[in-house]
């Protein structure tokens, strides 16, 4: 099957998608909700499935198959047998899941063959870790290298072992449910009032102002580990098997008191609780790598799953863990699964061989979704009431860097949409790092969330090292990275204290800056991100800066843009100062109010 075409879906979860293989060329690939603007839409993905055809552009028919990244009997045989085990515990909680189950979830076929409108093909299904560690593998810069999938869980599996060398892609050993790494940092991040699935970056970035004060009662009652990583869970601190809550009240008693209100202050316990199981998820991580390097014998490792979202444990990883290199599948949580299946697909089911890949990931800077002409830029902000002004083809990188050096907020949208959950440089906002109150004015007037949260930068590849303990390339934001000690300041007050902390000074790029003098970076190399590159080459040529803060470009409780009326409609609604879409210009003080109100109330939805 040199040329055919393979269709890979996840979805029924959360965070669906779609993903079209021409032979092992990725083609397209885009997540449901950037489509129906539903954060973390589980539905089946039409629209993205519809974007990844018209890429290509061929109907359903010419499909040579469609894949689904895991097996709905063998993920229902978990769940009875789960009810089973404990009942009568967990009956309201199968009352609700039942009849869903029965209704959607195992009725996988209907749905494809539906949402593609009559497709009659194959239809193929792989094992959820495996989806994940083909999208770890398959596209990795590596001709063989050890897999490492870390998450919730899947049909039963929770983590697996596994090598891939040329197309071929073996799981050697796995860990099950209700033992889960990726569950254990989901009930502390319910504890500290965040929504699973969701607020597992909240409690990363709550982490550093805490202290890991819980890390021995976190070993000594829920979790016993071993050397090689594996663990157990003890079930009676958690309720995630049957219940409607991560946790119960045994948890409460040995945590200092219950979940926090989604909306209550966040107080010394939940900082405390976020460095706790954070420190401890590295533990773990670290310790499953280091069995995968004795089981394996090889120099490197490809990542995917939800853990390996982690940045901090993927720093620690890369800094201490026994690998040379590391590479982590930028969409590397459910999304992913998408391109996981397609890819197993390929190479197991139609024997499609793996080029060499000499360095290089194929993943195109994963800029796989939709791209809009100048023609469609135009029309799409006629439509919407925007005013703005055409500059030349190589305009839009200097126009960029001058408001940024002038201390604006610009929304950058260019060329095709990142796939996964870090904006690239594609649907980013971007801003000056070395200004001290961006970091709280990003997040009070353009993100509307909590004023802890932390931002990235993006770097020229070739000037990373200037600014960041650095030696390989990190183009996905996986990694989070030392600030260099020459770009550090002094430490502020000691009487300053929790939140209070976020307004410290602690490097030249303090918006970027995190609590322990650590960033979670991007490098951009030219040949990956051309345009993306000359706008940061300006901007260092006027400052001598070569980074930006690059955060992505939605509002708290909403996806990523994908069209230019989301990107003018997120625009009116916050502070932005400037909105870049292709050649076009989008200044604020061009706009009426009367056309910033409509936009900024309109409902871009494609249901």
């Amino acid at each position: 099957m040199p040329s055919g075409y393979v269709l890979g879906i996840s979805a029924f979860y959360h965070d669906s998608a779609a993903c079209l293989l021409s032979g092992e060329t990725i083609v397209a690939a885009a997540q449901e909700e950037r489509f129906t603007r539903v954060k973390g839409d589980e539905r089946f993905p039409r629209h993205a499935a519809r974007y990844c055809l018209a890429e290509a552009g061929i109907p359903a028919s010419e499909l040579d198959a469609v894949v689904f990244y895991e097996k709905p009997l063998l993920k229902f045989e978990r769940l009875i047998e789960t009810y089973l085990d404990i009942a009568p515990h967990g009956l309201d909680s199968f009352r609700r899941a039942g009849p869903l189950w029965m209704k959607e979830r195992l009725h996988v076929e209907r749905a494809i063959r539906s949402g593609l409108e009559g497709y009659k093909g194959k239809l193929l299904y792989t094992e959820h870790h495996e989806s994940h560690a083909a999208s770890a593998y398959y596209p990795s810069p590596f001709d063989e290298a050890a897999i490492l999938t870390i998450d919730g869980v899947g049909e039963w599996a929770t983590a697996t072992i596994g090598v891939g060398r040329g197309a071929e892609l073996e799981l050697l050993e796995e860990m099950r449910f209700p033992d889960s790494l990726g569950l254990l940092y989901s009930a502390f991040t319910y504890h500290a009032g965040f929504k699973v699935n969701s607020g597992e970056y909240k409690l990363m970035g709550l982490a550093p102002f805490g202290q890991p004060r819980y890390v021995d009662r976190i070993y000594s009652n829920l979790l016993k580990l071993g050397d090689d990583g594996s663990f157990e869970l003890d079930q009676r601190f958690f309720d995630y098997r049957g219940g409607l809550r991560m946790t119960n009240r045994r948890f409460d008693r040995l945590f200092d008191g219950p979940p926090r209100h989604p909306d209550g202050p966040l107080s010394q316990r939940e900082m405390d609780l976020a460095c706790s199981v954070q420190q401890v998820c590295e533990d773990v991580v670290l310790r499953i790598a280091k069995h995968t390097h004795e089981r394996t014998a090889l120099p490197n490792l490809c990542m995917a799953g939800g853990v390996a979202l982690n940045a901090v444990a993927n720093g620690r990883l890369l800094r201490e863990g026994p690998f040379d290199h590391v590479w982590v599948q930028p969409a590397a949580g459910d999304a992913g699964g998408a391109l996981g299946a397609a890819f197993v697909a390929a190479h197991k089911y139609f024997g499609q061989p793996r080029s060499q890949h000499s360095g290089t990931d194929s993943m195109e800077a994963a800029l796989l979704g939709p791209e809009f002409d100048v023609d469609a830029i135009r029309a799409e902000l006629r439509a919407a009431g925007a005013e703005y002004e055409e500059v030349d083809d190589s305009g839009p990188e200097d126009h960029a860097a001058a408001m940024i050096e002038e201390g604006k907020i610009v929304g950058w949208f260019q060329g095709r949409m990142e796939f996964g959950p870090r904006a690239l440089g594609a649907r980013s906002i971007l801003a000056d790092a070395r200004e001290p109150g961006m970091q709280s004015r990003l997040n009070q007037k353009i993100k509307f969330r909590e004023g802890f949260r932390p931002f990235a930068p993006s770097i020229l590849r070739e000037r990373a090292s200037e600014y960041f303990d650095i030696e390989h390339a990190s183009p996905y934001m996986t990694f989070v990275v030392p600030v260099s000690e020459a770009r550090r300041l002094p430490a502020g007050s000691s009487y300053v204290t929790g939140l209070e902390r976020v307004a410290e000074i602690r490097s030249e790029i303090p918006a970027v800056t995190h609590l322990d003098y650590s960033a979670r970076v991007q490098t951009v190399a030219r040949e990956e991100s051309p345009m993306f590159h000359r706008l940061l080459s300006a901007f260092a040529n006027r400052t001598g800066c070569p980074l930006v803060v690059n955060t992505s470009f939605n509002v708290r409780g909403e996806p990523i843009v994908c069209s230019p009326a989301d990107a003018f409609a997120c625009f009116a609604r916050t502070a932005i100062d400037a909105l870049i879409v292709g050649p076009f210009v989008v200044r604020r003080e061009m706009q009426t109010a009367s056309s910033l109100a409509a936009a900024g109330s309109a409902v871009v939805s494609r249901d």
